[in-house]
């Protein structure tokens, strides 16, 4: 028997209640509006920075860190929190999950001075690193049927996708309708009635009992810290920069040390049995390049739409609303793709398609029109980008022992962080500073194009592996 089949059969055994939860559609909401909520708030503030910048009187240095306080934060403790759900409990740490998020939500919005939001955006970043594993790895857990876990897992997927561009016009209407502190304040409602609803319909995973990992803990976040700063950092500096330098080499150390513990730790915090199956290891690699490629999309396009055709946040937010919907749509058919054609050829549709959409954008000039030149990229684009979230998702998360849950969706959702700032900062450095703007553009969207195609090889290898 395959270690995937046995990982399988080793959960149906696991899983005491295989009708599922009483109440799917509650459980799945709870889940999917954590999501959502965590994915809005790496987006949502962009479009007040404006008005922050404004009112707190804060440096162009402190309103990126104003973002990236968050990211940091995010980034850095991920594994560490899918991990604390697999021996404390995943619903447990979803809960101070969302209370510590709900608390910094509130001091973001309460904020009387630059210093105050951006810990508050840090402290955000600490119940966000709590919440994004946990919910993911909650739905194998409550979904135990095959067809209704990669439902769920569809509609998780999709809606945490299109969150991005929702983020982005929530943003610009709350800051033009009221003020940027509401931005922050509208997390509290939410959180309140997760954790009202949540002990009630969601049910527990098995706490793995044990020794923690500390040696792991530290490593592994010492490492994220780094890899993810100096990522965030060549947005503003080079990569010869001596600080980006000496953080990718700490993250380079770190990481090496973090693997040779790792395999002499009794309850390890990255169990690398993870990444012996071989259809989960290519899944991990296609959500660290398929993002990298998909944020120059929305990257670019935002600075298109704002400084080629003049447009407002708020209507670049609703430019990009075709994309975020045909996300959703194409996660949700997912699950039904899925049992029919296999994870691995799902996921190959969804990169040719991006793929083409990138090639698309390489034609892009100054004076297109939407419908004639961006509307096709970005259906493309989104359609593509939901067949491949939820079917990669789907067969790293359908496949996996229940006391290692946790450690997967931290690896799934880490490499997912990384992803973007990576993509970013080649993109960024591949279209360089022409005099023409947008001819910087398409040669981004040319090294796009290479990057969306590696989900694609990497779906026909697995697919013949498996015919072979």
């Amino acid at each position: 028997m395959s270690d995937t089949a046995k990982q399988a059969t080793g959960a149906a055994r696991q899983q005491p209640d295989a009708a599922g939860p009483r109440k799917p559609g509650l459980v799945l909401a709870l889940l999917a509006a954590c999501a959502l909520m965590i994915v809005l708030d790496s987006t949502v503030v962009y479009v007040a920075l404006p008005q922050i910048q404004q009112s707190l009187e804060m440096s162009g240095t402190g309103l990126v860190w104003v973002v990236n306080a968050y990211a940091l934060a995010f980034g850095g403790l991920m594994l560490l929190g899918g991990r604390a759900g697999d021996i404390v409990g995943q619903r447990r740490v979803l809960l101070v999950g969302l209370v510590i998020f709900g608390v910094a939500s509130l001091l973001c919005g309460l904020a009387p001075s630059p210093e105050v939001l951006i810990a508050a955006r840090a402290l955000q970043g600490v119940g966000a690193a709590l919440v994004a594993p946990t919910s993911l790895s909650l739905i194998p857990i409550n979904f135990t049927d095959d067809a209704a876990r990669n439902k769920a897992i569809g509609v998780y997927t999709g809606i945490a996708a299109a969150g991005g561009t929702l983020g982005l016009i929530i943003g610009g209407v709350l800051s033009d309708a009221a003020s940027w502190r509401w931005v922050f304040f509208i997390n509290v409602p939410v959180v309140a009635l997760v954790l009202l609803l949540a002990p009630g319909a969601v049910k527990e995973s098995q706490p793995q009992r044990g020794s923690f990992d500390v040696v792991g803990a530290v490593t592994s976040t010492g490492a994220m810290v780094a890899l993810v700063y100096a990522l965030v950092r060549t947005s503003t500096e080079s990569w010869g920069d001596p600080v980006v330098l000496v953080c990718l080499a700490v993250a380079a150390v770190l990481f090496t040390v973090l693997l040779l513990a790792e395999r002499r730790a009794r309850q390890p915090l990255l169990p690398l049995r993870l990444f012996t199956d071989r259809v989960r290891a290519s899944g991990f690699v296609t959500l660290l390049f398929f993002p990298a490629a998909f944020a120059g999309l929305f990257f670019f396009l935002t600075q298109y739409f704002q400084g080629v055709w003049s447009y407002s946040a708020l209507r670049t937010g609703f430019a990009f609303v075709p994309a975020a919907i045909l996300v959703l749509v194409a996660a949700v058919l997912t699950g039904q793709l899925v049992p029919k054609l296999g994870p691995s050829v799902v996921a190959g549709i969804g990169a040719v398609l991006t793929t083409v959409a990138m090639l698309w954008l390489t034609q892009l000039s100054a004076d297109g029109g939407y419908a004639t030149s961006l509307l096709g990229p970005l259906v493309l684009g989104g359609f593509g980008a939901g067949l491949i979230y939820a079917s990669v998702t789907a067969s790293i998360m359908s496949n996996v022992a229940p006391e290692v849950t946790g450690a997967a969706s931290s690896v799934l959702q880490a490499v997912q962080q990384i992803g973007p700032a990576l993509g970013l900062a080649v993109l960024v450095t591949a279209a360089g500073t022409p005099a023409d703007p947008v001819e910087g553009m398409r040669r981004a969207f040319w090294v796009a194009a290479v990057i969306a195609a590696l989900p694609a090889v990497l779906a026909l290898f697995n697919r013949r592996a498996r015919t072979s």
